[in-house]
């Protein structure tokens, strides 16, 4: 399915789905409210009018719904897909609205303040009702009206073996909406050819695919196609990538192919944006009383700052001051070097076990990680994240040996990242830190970062916290 034809249909289901959401809070609410149903589960009754001091939710839930199952790759199943596929990212989706409307109701303090029993049942309301739509979906598809709707025939137009491969990986992804109705060698086979498999075949595009010695001849081809008003669909695999993956974009009106090797700009980027910025702001307020002691401690036993400022590498390598609880003596970076021998990392980075620079406060601080609380104006300026590669000072950028290592700077660093949560005090080796970075990176989802945050609190608690 070409992605103009994905993306027409992603809105036609963003708009449904956000219509059943909307649709099973109001059902939750009447079934919390019938009699039967709260005797049974033995639970106090339930006014159905209280459902107009909640309908502000709406103004959350409906837009929030679809953009939180595109986040959990929901609409990025194919069009007639296992349903497994569909199960856990409608589950997840579905647990994390709930999560959502909590928190409203919490931040915003209703004084009738809605049952618990109405989220359950709205989690499973919604749930249950969009895998109803997606199954009746399921055979609406399946049909032979749906299937001559929506199937295209395409002739593929390629050289040698790049035939056979467009012909897998149409049968492994679209072999229910794209029929190959005819192949040409780009190589071989002379022009007019085509020309007669145009007129024989009614046919939707021609799917091409070269190498650079074949540009010429494509060019001809897609000259034909325009002359015939039959599309012409180029693969742009002129080049190998091993992690960097192709889209297509505008530049003052000139088509591009972009490569990217990190996450896309998307609905997801700017969730994770307003979490960094909620997240870090409610975290501020509510360690505020905190901070304030451990700035206290740290005045009254240790001469110097209470703050610990450094310059660290962030997104694309730029620098900027991180601020930290200072947890050593004044004049520890000045005797960085002497301890050089004692480091317990390989590569460029310093790590070292009772490090002798740090103060009795400092230990403590460090073993609970409060001595990271002030990077939360960090994350509030937009010089951080909440969950992202852990920022590297300058200079130790700087020693990087392996160019491949330069790519941890493509996201913008985080609070806490993966390397943190995988016991990051028995880790060791820099390139083993690095792996972990790039994994996070290359597969991260929202509902990622929501595990990442999850399982650094039992971290922090445990007392597993920096060297």
């Amino acid at each position: 399915m070409l992605q103009r034809d994905r993306h027409i249909r992603t809105q036609v289901q963003q708009i449904s789905d956000a219509c059943v959401f909307a649709v099973s809070f109001w059902l939750a609410f009447v079934l919390r409210s019938q009699p039967a149903v709260h005797n049974w589960l033995g639970l106090p009754p339930v006014d159905a009018g209280a459902f107009d001091q909640v309908v502000w939710l709406y103004f959350a839930l409906v837009p929030a719904a679809p953009l939180v199952l595109e986040s959990q790759g929901f609409y990025n199943r194919p069009v007639i897909g296992t349903r497994i596929l569909m199960f856990w990212p409608l589950l997840k989706g579905c647990f994390i609205l709930c999560i959502g409307l909590v928190l409203l109701l919490f931040i915003f303090k209703q004084t009738n303040p809605v049952p618990r029993g109405v989220i359950i049942f709205f989690g499973v309301i919604s749930f249950s009702l969009v895998w109803l739509k997606e199954e009746f979906l399921r055979l609406v598809l399946r049909s032979r009206v749906a299937k001559a709707q929506y199937k295209r025939n395409v002739i593929i137009a390629a050289a040698g073996s790049e035939i056979a491969r467009l012909k897998r990986m149409i049968q492994a992804a679209a072999a229910d909406s794209t029929v190959i109705v005819a192949e040409f060698n780009l190589a071989e086979t002379p022009l007019p050819q085509l020309i007669e498999l145009l007129h024989e075949h009614s046919v939707s595009g021609v799917l091409l695919s070269t190498r650079h010695t074949q540009l010429e001849r494509v060019e001809s081809v897609i000259h034909l196609c325009e002359t015939e008003g039959v599309e012409a669909w180029l693969v742009a695999d002129f080049f190998t990538t091993h992690v960097a993956r192709a889209s297509l974009d505008e530049m003052f009106n000139q088509p591009l192919i972009v490569f990217r090797s990190t996450p896309e700009n998307s609905w997801q980027m700017f969730t994770k944006l307003a979490m960094d910025f909620t997240g870090s702001l409610l975290m501020i307020l509510a360690a505020a009383p905190l901070m304030l002691l451990v700035a206290l401690l740290i005045k009254v036993t240790s001469p110097g700052p209470v703050f610990f400022r450094q310059q660290r590498s962030g997104l694309n390598g730029a620098p900027f001051k991180i601020f930290k609880f200072r947890t050593m003596q004044t004049n520890a970076e000045q005797f960085q070097h002497e301890l050089a021998a004692m480091n317990e990392m390989t590569g460029p980075v310093f790590k070292v076990t009772n490090d002798p620079r740090i103060t009795p406060i400092g230990k403590w601080l460090r073993k609970y990680s409060l001595d990271e609380l002030p990077q939360l104006f960090n994350i509030l300026r937009g010089e951080m994240s909440l969950v992202g590669p852990r920022p590297l000072p300058v200079d130790e950028v700087k020693r990087f040996n392996d160019l491949a290592h330069r790519r941890r700077l493509s996201v913008k660093p985080g609070l806490t990242c993966l390397w943190q949560v995988s016991g990051r005090n028995k880790i060791s080796d820099f390139k083993e830190w690095v792996r972990l970075d790039l994994e996070y990176i290359d597969n991260w989802s929202i509902w990622l970062d929501l595990v990442i945050l999850l399982r650094t609190i039992p971290a922090v608690f445990a007392g597993t916290g920096a060297k």
